[in-house]
């Protein structure tokens, strides 16, 4: 060990005295230095979790003396590569800061560490009667990691995303200050909004150390169902008229057969629904069972205008619950059927079928097989594409990535951008790039070095 590294190792133990909460060079985990979605990993210096505040500016501050980059992590089910170290990073894992601290009735608003896990939120404040609707599709996802990237999910479409539940943020600047923004107060003409910034800057700006959600009452009735098509083009362009017609759905999740088939087997239970080879699967939600009943008749004359083959209305709640399991694993029974690369592109709403369809015309043309599925409502496409059987690692990267292209061009050409919800890390940079005008980059690298002149939160992601 040499001088330098003795000093690390004695500056971070001071800090950290627990050796199950700090590696340090050779005894970092491999789970820190892997990422799925990032093939070529760097080193890194150090790994420190955290259990208070005082942690975390101390950290920090090391960091800042010595030069070193910061990259915070939580839950670890980010998807494109934001907290994958690109080399001699120190690595701060909140997520042993898990605490749901504080349920105020009063203001109705619910404080967490960063590290509280999504599902677990929605599990307390349900049992008290309250609702916190974001809900992307890892429940094991944590809060901090949500409010990194804006997470939505699949009741966006009546309930918005992370950032309308946000009320207030204690973060950790770069160079070691505390700072509080976002208030309690529902309404704010009081200056720059310094909240909206940090919401989805995926830890390049601050690192959150405390958050105030937004909770609402939970809703007196709840219905799911099932709407089966023969194509997912008459699913997709049944969307739109069943937004123009009142339905109000709380979700909206759109898939074909075959996606849905291969969550069936990984998880070996049975989709209600066997009509068909698409769906929309819908919620309605609101303050009575008789408004549900009548949106339900606005739901069924809506998908009828396209060819509509089934409504199955989920009455029983053990069908209900395997309907939205299985959505829920669709992604995770993607990778276990094959190699791919996960996209969360989003177009305007009008645009999404469109979008589809040209998702075939590429699988057509470049031998790829192209898993279609998101959240109908808000226009959110997943799209995987998947290696399949192909052998030549060359061979699959050239396809891939000329998919890939063609796609964000597509995309662009629609007016969408390249992430809805999942962030832009490392692995959409460069269509990131290319998608945004060179006056909007410039801008928000203005507002990074404004923030972290040194350039240490994060570096080399998102911009």
């Amino acid at each position: 060990m040499n001088d330098f590294d003795r000093t690390i190792e004695d500056e971070l133990t001071a800090i950290i005295n627990q050796e199950e909460r700090l590696f340090i060079g050779d005894a970092v985990p491999e789970e820190y230095k892997y990422d799925e979605y990032v093939y070529n990993t760097g080193n890194v210096v150090a790994v420190a979790l955290p259990i208070t505040k005082k942690e975390i500016v101390q950290l920090v501050k090391f960091a800042n003396k010595k030069n070193i980059p910061i990259i915070t992590r939580g839950a670890g089910t980010g998807l494109s590569g934001a907290t994958a170290p690109l080399g001699g990073e120190l690595i701060i894992d909140v997520h042993l800061m898990n605490k749901i601290t504080e349920l105020d009735e009063e203001t109705m608003t619910l404080t967490v560490q960063p590290g509280a896990l999504l599902g677990e939120v929605h599990d307390f404040v349900e049992k008290r009667g309250y609702f916190y609707p974001p809900d992307p599709g890892s429940k094991n996802s944590s809060i901090g990691g949500n409010v990194a990237t804006n997470a939505g999910g699949m009741r966006a479409v009546k309930y918005g995303v992370t950032r309308d539940y946000v009320r207030e943020l204690e973060i950790i600047l770069a160079d070691g200050r505390e700072v509080t923004v976002g208030s309690l107060n529902i309404k704010s003409s009081s200056g720059y909004d310094l909240k909206d910034l940090f919401i989805g800057s995926e830890g390049t700006l601050g690192i959150v150390t405390q958050i105030k959600l937004r909770l609402l009452p939970f809703p007196k009735a709840k219905l799911s169902a099932i709407a089966a098509f023969d194509t997912l083009e008459d699913a997709t362009e049944a969307v739109l008229t069943i937004l123009r017609n009142g339905v109000d759905p709380t979700a909206m999740e759109f898939f074909e057969r075959e996606a849905i088939a291969l969550s069936e087997k990984e998880n070996k239970l049975l989709f209600p629904s066997q009509a068909g080879t698409a769906y929309l699967l819908i919620t309605l939600d609101g303050d009575s069972n008789e408004s549900i009943e009548q949106r339900m008749k606005l739901l069924e004359k809506s998908i009828l205008e396209h060819n509509s083959i089934e409504l199955l209305p989920l009455i029983n709640p053990s069908q209900e619950y395997t309907s939205w399991f299985l959505r829920d694993q669709l992604l995770t029974s993607v990778v276990s059927y094959s190699e791919q690369v996960t996209m969360d592109e989003v177009v305007p709403i009008n645009h999404i079928s469109t979008l589809y369809k040209y998702t075939k015309v590429l699988e057509k043309e470049s031998g790829l097989k192209l898993i279609s599925f998101g959240h109908a409502g808000d226009g959110n496409l997943h799209t995987c594409i998947t290696r399949g059987d192909i052998a030549d690692q060359k061979l699959w990267e050239e396809k891939r990535d000329h998919v890939l292209a063609k796609l964000y061009d597509k995309i662009h050409e629609l007016g969408g951008l390249p992430s809805a919800e999942h962030g832009i890390g490392i692995i959409k940079k460069p269509y990131f790039n290319k998608m945004t005008a060179d006056i909007n980059l410039e801008l928000m690298r203005n507002i990074k070095a404004a923030f972290d002149p040194n350039n240490l939160l994060n570096p080399h992601k998102v911009l």
